[in-house]
């Protein structure tokens, strides 16, 4: 399975950087690149698990002043703020505020906590690429930073 991976990762390393999709060509329909990234939006390199391939998406809603709590991913994923605007903190205090319309690489293995710090409730939008035996989220409840 790696090996695959590995062969599909180099495949799309010989696409050019700039948009080439058959849509393209369709003037009734227009395609916005939304993210491009070979790391996470801590700067770390993204890497995909091994066994049987899994992809989830999830729409989380989150109250205005609520926070996810600590937590960590075991599995690459990328989300998308659809409404609101959410606060992301690294475990080593490191934040990242984004707003609707604006993607992200989510941290992988890291403890990290986000809260909606508007007055709205804040939307986003979260695909997992996992496989079948690991978890997508681990919460960490006893997790306090250090600041």
């Amino acid at each position: 399975m790696k090996f695959l991976l590995k062969i599909f990762a180099l495949g799309m390393l010989l696409i050019p950087s700039t948009p080439c999709f058959a849509l393209d060509s369709n003037p009734n329909i227009h395609v916005t690149p939304l993210l491009k990234t070979t790391h996470s939006w801590d700067n770390q390199p993204l890497t995909y698990p091994d066994d049987t391939a899994q992809i989830t998406g999830l729409l989380i809603e989150i109250a205005p002043n609520a926070e996810t709590g600590w937590h960590e991913h075991s599995v690459p994923s990328f989300g998308m703020v659809l409404e609101g605007i959410l606060e992301i903190t690294h475990e080593n205090g490191q934040t990242k505020r984004l707003q609707a319309g604006e993607g992200f690489a989510e941290v992988v293995n890291t403890k990290h906590n986000g809260k909606n710090i508007g007055q709205k409730p804040l939307k986003l939008v979260v695909f997992y690429a996992g496989n079948t035996d690991l978890p997508l989220t681990t919460a960490h409840p006893e997790f306090v930073p250090n600041r």
